[in-house]
């Protein structure tokens, strides 16, 4: 399908082949950048940066200290003491409240396992309502997240009638630099605590201090590869790109283990035998839990997080798709909710069922565009297997300890309606009950 808006053209994949020679190819090695990708610094960073030697080395940087399987692995402590900590308050909140708001819940989880990877800082407290409120440290960051993703899910005239850019109807420029002035405010702070620290240590030199990833950018700067504002924009983007992914899918997947009970009971089946009795669930038990990764890719094909693979590609030559030439500017998206719900390619594809991944070995990783949740090719996203690990940990643990029900008798309380923003969100946050299984 070909289109255009305004002085921006249009051209969306609905199918597994088209789609892979978007991704795939050189010619679509670019994104488009909005107005409010540019204004949020997102242009330095790795989802928008403009495909050459500067990409590059961040692609390097963080698939080498950030998201290399040793580095995932090490930090699969960090994902169980987080999980533990999840199931306590899911337990807490059903003390208090008799229900649970799932998502303030996944969120401040999230936005703790990020700031932890990136930063080595874990914040505290939830609030009354299990989230954060106005006493709690996490506040400032998930407010800037939350203004961010706002803003990027905005559809912004002014992206494609360049010429009332200038004007601001929609307030998003004044938005985005009234956020970044608070983002700046933030990550700077993080990064003079880290120089302090490594001064600190053996007179300033860094010997001997196991760091986190923002003394590899520190490193880098010290070479003269990096600015500070690169740093900012890196680590602004690995907070905002890290904490709502994980948070969406899952409850999805609790949405649909309460509408589902006889697949949720499946589930804790194989977990208690896998891990037996007395024993939290733990990281390496995960390879060991086929029935829970085939939930997680059923979750993912029906309820894709990215329905349009959200962050498009843009054509930086002219090119040729199957028979049609593709114009260099044009923006190519991907329609992934429309592959994964098409009925030519998926057996029965409006009905939820995990046993379709037991039979067939589909990677969601990339490699079959028949379901591609993370993207493909040179800008696949850098964090999909560290998301999928603590997905899956978390859903185990989430599992192990509760047996997930409706708010009210029945299932018909569960609304699954949908709502595109960045990410395909439930229109209305899921509230449910966590009984405590024996």
């Amino acid at each position: 399908m070909a289109f255009s808006v305004g002085f921006t053209r249009f051209v969306i994949s609905s199918h597994p082949e088209t789609a892979k020679e978007i991704l795939n190819s050189s010619a679509f090695a670019d994104r488009p950048v909005k107005q409010s990708a540019y204004e949020l610094l997102f242009h330095r960073a790795i989802g928008f940066a403009p495909y050459g030697e500067y990409w590059r080395n961040l692609r390097k940087i963080s698939a080498v200290h950030m998201f290399s399987p040793k580095t995932i692995s090490n930090s699969g402590f960090i994902r169980e003491k987080l999980g533990l900590k999840l199931v306590n308050q899911v337990s807490s909140s059903t003390n208090r409240d008799g229900f649970v708001e799932v998502k303030k819940l996944l969120h401040f989880a999230s936005l703790n396992n990020v700031m932890m990877s990136v930063f080595g800082k874990l914040y505290d407290g939830f609030g009354s309502n299990g989230g954060c409120d106005g006493g709690c440290d996490g506040c400032e960051v998930e407010d800037l997240v939350k203004e961010g993703y706002e803003l990027l899910g905005i559809f912004n005239w002014s992206d494609h009638f360049p010429v009332i850019r200038w004007f601001d109807f929609q307030g998003v420029r004044r938005r985005c630099r009234d956020l970044v002035c608070r983002v700046n405010v933030f990550v700077t702070e993080i990064i003079d605590e880290h120089r302090e620290r490594r001064r600190s240590v053996k007179g300033g030199d860094g010997v001997d201090y196991d760091g986190d990833f923002v003394d590899v950018l520190l490193d880098l700067e010290s070479e003269n590869k990096f600015s500070e504002s690169d740093m900012i924009a890196v680590l602004w983007e690995m907070i905002f790109r890290g904490t709502d992914t994980v948070t969406i899918l899952l409850e999805w997947i609790l949405a649909r283990m309460v509408l589902h009970p006889d697949i949720q009971a499946r589930a804790q089946s194989e977990i208690d035998s896998v891990v037996g009795p007395g024993r939290p669930v733990s990281d390496a038990d995960i390879p060991n839990l086929p029935y829970l990764h085939a939930i997680v890719k059923e979750t993912l094909r029906v309820h894709p997080p990215g329905p349009l693979l959200s962050w498009a590609r843009l054509a930086i030559h002219d090119t040729q798709v199957g028979p049609h030439i593709v114009p260099a500017g044009t923006t190519a998206m991907v329609n992934m909710w429309a592959i994964t719900h098409d009925e030519r390619i998926w057996a029965d594809p409006e009905i939820f069922n995990p046993d379709r991944f037991m039979g067939q070995e589909v990677s969601i990783m990339g490699s079959d565009l028949r379901l591609a949740p993370f993207g493909a090719g040179r800008r696949v996203c850098p964090g999909k297997t560290m998301g999928l690990a603590t997905v899956q940990l978390w859903l185990a643990q989430l599992l192990q300890n509760f047996k997930w029900v409706g708010p009210a008798s029945g299932s018909d309380s569960i609304d699954l309606s949908e709502c595109l923003k960045m990410s395909m969100e439930m229109k209305k946050p899921l509230v449910c009950k966590a009984l405590a299984r024996a």
